[in-house]
């Protein structure tokens, strides 16, 4: 799986360019590739045409999607064949775009409370979104908080918190979490039935 990192708007690639990249790292191995589509972090978007072209890659295999926009469900799920994965990759809208159709959540939320994901993507593979929207909400305000500082700082300091790491350094430019920022994620925990 490539990494894009975040360039200056004159330097962001194209969609050719992103077809290129992705196909390059996916014709260098065997081994099967997911895509990762996140603006937020990349300072592009790869569109629904870009994944449908990189899908016919035999071993690009899915993607995680991760822009938040539920519509990308279905656009590129009109654009490629069923057997590609798609599985979203933010946590506040995951139940919705698995309701949808996607598969799955590569999550965030998973580090501090993994049983209640897995228990949500089950009750969501078996179609009984009735109670798995009842979990979903008991998280949603750990699906946000988790976010009130960039990502991965907040979680971090909360699997600390949890006793699930022994620290939550990081390497700089990152620091731990704020003052400001430890009682809203304390909170979020708290809320989700964590503490």
């Amino acid at each position: 799986m490539g990494c894009l990192t975040v360039t200056p708007y004159y330097n962001r690639p194209t969609q050719e360019g992103l077809f290129q990249h992705f196909k390059a790292i996916a014709n260098s191995t065997s081994l099967p590739q997911m895509l990762y589509n996140v603006p937020s972090r990349t300072g592009c978007d790869m569109l629904p045409e870009t994944v449908a072209r990189l899908a016919e890659i035999k071993n690009i295999i899915g993607i995680k999607e991760a822009t938040g926009n539920l519509s990308r469900v279905s656009q590129i799920q009109e654009l490629v064949n069923e057997d590609f994965i798609l599985v979203s990759g933010d946590d506040a809208t995951a139940l919705d775009f698995m309701q949808l159709g996607g598969k799955g959540v590569i999550s965030v939320t998973a580090n501090v409370a993994a049983r209640e994901m897995v228990e949500l993507c089950q009750l969501a593979q078996q179609g009984n979104f009735v109670e798995a929207r009842r979990l979903n909400q008991r998280l949603m305000h750990l699906h946000q908080t988790l976010f009130c500082e960039p990502n991965p700082i907040p979680v971090k300091w909360a699997a600390k918190q949890l006793g699930l790491i022994a620290n939550d350094t990081l390497r700089l430019p990152m620091t731990p979490l704020t003052a400001a920022g430890q009682p809203k994620v304390e909170q979020a925990l708290v809320k989700a039935g964590l503490r």
